[in-house]
């Protein structure tokens, strides 16, 4: 793994601490701890104090007016006529997390403000993604006068005429890149996305963009004194969604998920509480981390493994026992999920065992017969991840293929794609993240396409995973005032990731212990900085004190003296076992160490720890 340290501006580094330092409002008191949080402020693109007290502090205030986004207004003003002539309303959605939230949003903003909307979520076998004309045909033959689309309909030519034929009125929210043949032809396109737009927040999750309708909607219909309280309510789904998208947590994403997870804490929708209990982090602060690998997945498997109608009767229902009943399916549906995804995984990983030369693709295109279609785009994650090279992962139905593709930070997926648009029979999606269809017998002539295209844009180095580092900290400026510092910038995710800091010549002192098989755990020492110490006095030196306040004070010649004791701390090392056995590491290796800050919360053992991302012996 290729080690690669940030750049902060040193000026604006400076200049940044002096404001943070003077700002009351953050209670810094160490500059040291003003300058780390400053230099990686700067390095997200925040260089002055109004914007990092904006980044820092988020609140409803700092949401963006939903008519910014280019046809909000049409929208609204259909809505508003539908709820007033007692129309009934359709909402149509996708079936991952954010399609089914943002139906529960859309539907539930519709309810307060005094309409009636009925929704339908795809079968992802049965009936794939995006809109079906004979889904709308059906809605209009029962009466459905307005139709709206949450996470998809951008590329849905066919079935917007569908409707236009039958003169229904379609809105189709979406946050999906639009093709190369515009927009579909619809009553009104919102997607920040769409050529001309100029919503300041590009980067929303399909949910967001229904957000912003239902924030509009409640704008006009119900009275302002309630509509804050309605909004904060509304944060802890959309920041469910916009986490579980992995779109960037920044700008009007950050309020969302800032607000979101506060708001968690407490949940009183019963299949909300419900979810949390059922996931075991209810009644607590959460991370993003959290909802992305325990909330989100159980949302997921409905739509991956069954039918995605439970998400919306979960949110819905007020029956405390039905409600634990529909999380307690989600939670086995997961549980199946990642049944399938192990046994797909083990097949591609013997596939490569016995034919190593697959892996001189640039682009990895694997297909296999009946591969479950809910699965096959987290599995193409996690080859990703393992290969580092840009994945589709197909499954193969007959004369169909169905896949998903998942990409490295150097290669646009979506491109890639369009580059052979005839070959398939819909596609869509983002630079790093992409489903389609196609006919089977065509698969090897996108396997040929895509590694040409590939090699073309990609050179070996690509291939390198990258561990991008934002500064350097010595043990001795770990601190319980730093980790509460870099607790503000949460919540971490895409375009906010959790700062990665470099220790150097660090000490072990002892041999590392492996935890439930699979991950490790080093204690790691600073060394001496003037004079060494004995190897007895290194292996006897007490840990750092989480909480500095209680160390006793000093006079300055033991204070000096004090300056050259190791300073030490634990390593927990996730998912690292085997590479730490590998290493064969000894007690006295020197090695330098990636890691994350974190607390470990137990009563007794608590205190500051290291969370590894990645080591090297000196």
């Amino acid at each position: 793994m290729r080690w690669v340290p940030k750049i902060a501006d040193a000026a604006q580094t400076e200049v940044l601490a002096a404001a943070l330092l003077s700002n009351a409002c953050l209670s810094l008191k160490d500059p040291t701890v003003a300058s780390t949080l400053a230099r990686l402020l700067v390095m997200r693109g925040i260089d002055d104090s109004e914007t990092a007290e904006r980044f820092l502090t988020p609140s409803l205030s700092h949401l963006h007016s939903p008519y910014l986004m280019s046809g909000m207004k049409v929208a609204v003003d259909r809505l508003d006529a539908a709820i007033e002539r007692k129309e009934s309303i359709l909402i149509y959605g996708d079936y991952d997390v954010d399609g089914t939230t943002a139906i529960v949003i859309l539907k539930t903003a519709i309810e307060l403000c005094g309409g009636s909307a009925d929704f339908h979520v795809p079968h992802r076998i049965k009936e794939g993604y995006d809109l079906r004309g004979d889904v709308i045909e059906r809605a209009a033959a029962a009466g459905i006068r307005l139709i709206v689309s949450v996470d998809t309909g951008i590329r849905a030519f066919a079935a917007a005429e569908t409707a236009h034929r039958l003169g229904v009125d379609l809105i189709v929210t979406d946050h999906h890149l639009p093709g190369q043949d515009g927009m579909p032809t619809a009553l009104a396109v919102l997607n920040p996305n769409q050529l001309g737009c100029e919503y300041p927040c590009k980067a929303l999750c399909g949910a967001g963009v229904a957000f912003k309708l239902a924030q509009a909607l409640m704008e006009r219909r119900i009275s302002h004194r309630d509509q804050a309280p309605l909004l904060k309510s509304f944060m802890k789904v959309v920041a469910i969604a916009t986490i579980a998208d992995a779109v960037p947590l920044t700008g009007e994403n950050r309020v969302f998920a800032k607000l979101g997870l506060e708001a968690l804490r407490s949940a009183v929708n019963p299949g909300l509480k419900a979810l949390l209990q059922v996931a075991q982090i209810a009644g607590r602060p959460l991370t993003s981390g959290e909802v992305g690998f325990r909330i989100a997945p159980r949302i997921n498997a409905a739509g991956r493994m069954d039918v995605a109608r439970d998400v919306i009767e979960l949110f819905s229902v007020k029956d405390a026992a039905r409600a634990r009943e529909i999380a307690n399916k989600l939670d086995q549906l997961n549980a199946d999920r990642q049944a399938e995804e192990r046994r797909i995984l083990e097949a591609i990983n013997l596939r490569f065992e016995q034919d190593p030369a697959l892996l001189d693709s640039f682009c990895l295109v694997i297909d296999g017969d009946g591969w479950h279609r809910g699965v096959i785009g987290i599995t193409a994650t996690r080859v990703v991840e393992r290969y580092c090279r840009p994945t589709l992962v197909i499954s193969r139905d007959g004369e169909e293929a169905h896949g998903s593709g998942r990409s490295i930070r150097a290669f646009h997926l979506l491109n890639a794609l369009e580059s052979c648009a005839p070959l398939f029979t819909r596609f869509g999606g983002h630079a790093h993240a992409v489903g389609f269809s196609m006919p089977a017998a065509n698969l090897p002539e996108l396997c040929t396409h895509l590694d040409a295209y590939a090699r073309a844009r990609l050179t070996l180095a690509d291939f390198e995973p990258i561990l991008d580092l934002d500064a350097e900290l010595p043990f001795d400026e770990i601190t319980p005032d730093l980790f509460q510092a870099l607790r503000r910038l949460e919540p971490f995710g895409m375009g906010n990731p959790e700062p990665v800091f470099a220790a150097r010549n660090l000490r072990l002192m002892s041999l590392p212990r492996v935890m439930k098989d699979k991950h490790a755990k080093l204690k790691l020492a600073s060394q001496p900085s003037n004079e060494e110490l004995s190897e007895v006095a290194v292996l006897t030196a007490p840990r750092c004190h989480p909480d500095s306040s209680v160390l006793p004070r000093v006079h300055a010649q033991s204070s000096s003296a004090r300056s050259r004791m190791p300073v030490t701390y634990d390593a927990l090392g996730w998912r690292m076992a085997e590479r730490i056995k590998q290493a064969e590491l000894l007690p006295g290796d020197a090695l330098d160490i990636a890691f994350t800050l974190d607390h470990n919360d137990h009563p007794e053992f608590g205190g500051l720890e290291l969370s590894l991302r990645d080591f090297k012996r000196n």
